[in-house]
């Protein structure tokens, strides 16, 4: 049976949904949309992408799904706002406490994604991966990475994750943390980067999506 991964998330056909549409033959693996407001059971997936586009339709929908995925050793990949809604559910889930999002919830005291100084719509920064780290495995030293993003984890949550044992994989100018592992999981990782942004001028799988495809098979092939 061919390996599942479920796209979570809305295809608003903006440029990045399209270069993902573009990506999707090139993984060798059936993906799926999942639109956040739809009815689906993410423990039925092989792995999960949580694509880019926050707010989503149903945010509750997309914590709740994290939280099986996280749980159940399920692949991960988040990307943009896959990587924001990653470090609210951890933050709410395994850290406690009060933790919002600016975008969806207002600014305030207690957000944990913030308005970036700096807005990265549309940007490219140096993706520079930290030495040791999974990530720095993955890639072949730095490189340019493309941004659709307005807000990110702050550098107080960032702090606390790594408290709790997330790593920190790669760093970028006006980003901060570029790349975040979380532990206790196969593969539980998010990018600030959209690593899929090029898949519409030909360029290669980058290698963190070649790294959750590869865990996504392993998963597969030990069920």
């Amino acid at each position: 049976m061919a390996e599942r991964v479920a796209l979570l998330g809305e295809d608003r056909g903006h440029r990045s949904h399209q270069e993902l549409n573009a990506l999707r033959p090139q993984l060798g693996i059936e993906t799926v949309w999942v639109p956040s407001d739809s009815s689906f059971d993410i423990g039925g997936y092989d792995g999960v992408w949580l694509v880019p586009g926050s707010p989503y339709a149903d945010d509750d929908a997309v914590l709740r799904a994290l939280t099986i995925v996280r749980e159940r050793g399920i692949p991960f990949l988040g990307s943009c706002g896959g990587l924001q809604y990653a470090v609210l559910e951890f933050v709410r889930s395994v850290l406690g406490g009060p933790a919002t999002h600016a975008e969806s919830d207002g600014a305030g005291d207690d957000n944990v994604v913030a308005a970036l100084a700096c807005s990265l719509y549309g940007e490219e920064r140096l993706v520079t991966p930290v030495p040791g780290t999974r990530f720095d495995g993955w890639v072949d030293g730095p490189f340019t990475g493309m941004h659709f993003c307005n807000f990110a984890p702050t550098a107080e949550a960032v702090a606390r994750l790594e408290d709790a044992g997330v790593v920190v994989g790669a760093t970028a100018d006006d980003a901060g943390a570029e790349v975040l592992e979380f532990p206790d999981h196969p593969f539980y990782v998010a990018s600030m980067f959209q690593p899929h942004i090029g898949a519409l001028a030909g360029a290669p799988v980058h290698p963190l999506v070649r790294a959750f495809v590869g865990a996504v098979r392993e998963r597969s092939a030990r069920a």
